[in-house]
């Protein structure tokens, strides 16, 4: 049998030489796109051809462009928040509610979306919130747009915290990324690459932070908007000409029952597959006292992370009267920082022990917590702001080296509760910082990082209450 290889990259399986050469194949029944009423049966399986496109390295770029442009979305309002404060005149907690509200949306449809990936493959779930986020961008331009500055008042306030709701949409890509990744590379690599998609995606924010106070200068609040959709609908393009599903997720698209796609798919080398019930998986881990654990600890690292990168850029403005370029950068510096910090902490956490990583990351992070509530000083707030960085950035990626060492067999649930739970923390973190400064005035800014003072103290309770358990285990 012959057939004309396509060009875009498919696989043959051949049982004569059990070897992998290019191919194409037309799924039966539909060589002509058309239906049909006339049976077609499938030749012999040892005669098909199987159309597979992509590798695992076109996966881990299309999957991580695509958590990139969508969790740029954490730095939405915090660089513009005194633009809009100036003509809207908000209390400091109506600040921390703009600023944290595409975190809401981000962080409560990781759960879903996640488990839709077992399902379909992590592309449509990517284009879906891409496409949401896409829409909430374009509406948010033309609010902006036709509003401000004159005809922008406090009237208008829910209408910006919905389409923040919808723009966040993109920051949920991170579990559907990280299923994605997972699916396509082999168990011994699976770290490599997630430290990757994980690093360079957590970017985003922190490149934001520095580049939106800069357009601000040059383009207007719309022009910058603007700006910021043309490159998401962008981005959303290319994650749709570049994001590919597993072979798995191509040949069950194709028709192909569940045992023969799994068959196929692991001779080209795939080792990851959907297994058992999601739900059932997520109430597995749910009865694991140390899933809410590690929920609690990701709420205060990464659902820290996530509000600093939105609050900061208020704190250095109102605290130490910071222009907005200094101000934003100064929040992109932190997290930048962050995010590289992820990246070293997963071989750290090797290293160590994820136990003995968390403990002292979170003694780190409690420093530099201490340093900032305490400081009247940029100097001080500075280095602060660096050491809680590392802190929180190396404790982000030793609790997931502590997921699946304490949730074996539920390993997913456990990582879609600690995923999405703890990303909530960047909703809740600003408000609260907010409501400080309402109670507390000017001072509030600085004295109500003590907020974090108290989540790192009760964090580190638990790690070390984790510690204590896994050796009684043991």
């Amino acid at each position: 049998m012959s057939m004309q290889a396509k060009s875009d990259a498919a696989h043959e399986t051949s049982p004569a030489s059990g070897g992998i050469a290019p191919a194409g194949f037309a799924k039966a029944g539909q060589a002509d796109g058309g239906a049909t009423d006339v049976e077609i049966k499938r030749p012999p399986k040892e005669q098909r051809i199987y159309r597979l496109t992509g590798t695992p390295g076109q996966g881990l770029i299309g999957a991580t462009l695509g958590f990139f442009i969508g969790f740029a979305a954490v730095a939405l309002f915090g660089p513009t928040a005194s633009k809009f404060n100036e003509v809207m005149k908000l209390s400091p907690v109506m600040i921390g509610f703009l600023v944290a509200m595409p975190s809401l949306s981000g962080s409560l449809l990781r759960i879903p979306f996640s488990a839709w990936v077992d399902i379909t493959g992590g592309r449509k779930p990517f284009l879906v919130l891409l496409g949401l986020a896409c829409v909430g961008m374009l509406a948010l331009t033309m609010v902006v747009w036709l509003a401000y500055p004159t005809r922008l008042s406090t009237a208008m306030y829910p209408l910006l915290l919905v389409l923040g709701l919808l723009c966040g949409a993109g920051i949920a890509t991170f579990s559907v990324g990280i299923s994605q990744v997972s699916y396509w590379f082999p168990r011994a690599r699976q770290g490599s690459a997630l430290g990757v998609y994980a690093g360079v995606g957590n970017l985003a924010p922190g490149i934001f932070s520095f580049l939106l106070p800069l357009a601000l200068g040059t383009l207007g609040l719309s022009g910058s908007y603007l700006a910021w959709s043309v490159f998401l609908i962008a981005g959303t393009l290319l994650y749709f000409l570049l994001g590919r599903n597993s072979w798995y997720f191509q040949l069950r698209a194709q028709g192909y029952a569940p045992d023969e796609a799994r068959e196929v798919a692991q001779a080209h080398g795939q080792e990851a597959f959907p297994a058992g019930n999601v739900m059932e998986s997520l109430q597995r881990s749910a009865r694991i006292w140390k899933t809410w654990c590690l929920v609690a600890i990701y709420f205060t690292t990464f659902g820290g992370f996530m509000g600093l990168t939105s609050w900061l850029p208020t704190y250095w403005k109102n605290f130490f009267a910071a222009d907005v370029v200094l101000a934003g950068s100064l929040a992109g510096l932190f997290s930048i920082l962050a995010s590289l910090s992820r990246v070293a902490g997963g071989s750290l956490s090797d290293r160590l022990g994820g136990e003995n990583t968390v403990l002292l990351a979170l003694g780190t992070a409690l420093i530099g917590a201490v340093a900032i509530s305490a400081s009247h000083s940029p100097g001080l707030s500075i280095a602060g702001e660096i050491i809680m960085a590392v802190g929180m950035g190396v404790s982000n990626a030793a609790v997931f080296k502590l997921v699946p060492q304490y949730v074996p067999n539920a390993i997913g649930g456990a990582s879609g509760w600690v995923g999405g739970l703890g990303a909530l923390g960047g909703f809740v973190f600003p408000p609260l910082l907010g409501a400080m400064v309402t109670w507390m005035g000017q001072p509030g800014y600085g004295d109500g990082f003590v907020v974090f003072c108290a989540f790192f103290l009760v964090s580190l309770a638990l790690s070390a209450w984790l510690k204590r358990a896994g050796r009684r285990t043991g």
